[in-house]
């Protein structure tokens, strides 16, 4: 199985890197996990909405990029559905037995997924209404990610 986070802007705190670095480690044992940045847009403070679809157009066409036809692709989007960690980790289960062996996760930029994007994705997923800092999403989407595969386990990790 390989999983993908393809993330929009450079991770620069050490302690996120950190963090990320162990459940990439332990994630090891269960699939191939790896992650792509693509550059952000540059853009003032203060955007018209054209100006704000410009930038996210141009964050989504270097995200699609990155992403192959075979991909089941989740957008994180505040407006997609939510999920309990088991629930996610059965939908994971059910992925790879239907011949999903290539997830990927798309986190995009500060103004968000362009509609491109959305399309492409095969579902969305929020982790709540919060708005979170990309870099925390990286982590705690990591985090999850091998959550699911120790629930699916039946490891007591989650508990």
């Amino acid at each position: 199985m390989n999983i993908k986070l393809v993330v929009v802007g450079k991770l620069k705190e050490k302690y996120f890197k950190q963090g990320i670095a162990e459940y990439a480690k332990r994630l090891s044992r269960f699939c191939k996990f790896e992650i792509v940045e693509v550059p952000d847009e540059k853009a003032p403070e203060s955007l018209s909405q054209a100006e704000m679809d410009e930038v996210m157009d141009k964050e989504g066409a270097r995200i699609l990029d990155k992403i192959k036809d075979r991909e089941y692709v989740y957008a994180l989007a505040i407006l997609g559905k939510e999920r309990s960690s088991e629930e996610f980790a059965k939908e994971i289960a059910n992925l790879t037995t239907n011949g999903h062996s290539d997830i990927t996760f798309v986190i995009g930029g500060s103004l968000g997924l362009s509609k491109h994007v959305l399309d492409r994705a095969d579902t969305q997923i929020s982790f709540g209404r919060f708005t979170l800092p990309h870099q925390l999403m990286r982590l705690v989407l990591s985090e999850q990610i091998y959550r699911a595969f120790m629930i699916n386990e039946g490891s007591p990790y989650h508990k």
